[in-house]
């Protein structure tokens, strides 16, 4: 990872959340209804908020999990810009997140990853299951934050 980029929790705003969103594929992820009040709700919310920042203090990678702290971790958002990935910033969001939580010989990590990222997610030594329980009879407008 590069040097000049720093990973601290901290609590981004809706705003330069959504603008971050913009730059990388996890914009396509959220459903159209009530967008906005709900990227609010979730920065406000999650237990872990970790954020990348380069130089000029621009947010380039955010990392969001839920988290027990004994048990588990649930990352619901991981990100990093288009213009900064392959610089190892996900792979040290994630490890930083999975030390915050408790560590990785006592937490185990969940998420559900984009297609893409699989191979990412692979390479941290994540394997696919077949054994999570879904209950989901949301209908939701696909759209692209831009």
């Amino acid at each position: 990872m590069d040097s000049t980029i720093i990973i601290r929790e901290e609590r981004i705003s809706v705003e330069e959340y959504i603008d971050f969103l913009k730059r990388t594929d996890l914009g396509s992820q959220y459903p159209k209804e009530c967008f906005e009040q709900r990227i609010a709700k979730l920065v406000e919310n999650v237990t872990i908020s970790l954020i990348a920042r380069n130089e000029q203090n621009k947010a380039v990678g955010v990392l969001f999990g839920l988290t027990d702290f004994v048990y588990w971790l649930y990352i619901t958002d991981l990100g990093v810009d288009r213009d900064y990935e392959r610089q190892g910033i996900g792979r040290q969001l994630v490890k930083t997140a999975h030390e915050l939580a408790g560590g990785e010989k006592n937490i185990a990590v969940y998420l559900i990853a984009n297609e893409n990222a699989i191979p990412f997610y692979e390479k941290l030594g994540m394997k696919k299951s077949d054994d999570v329980m879904q209950y989901n009879h949301i209908e939701w407008t696909d759209f692209t934050v831009q």
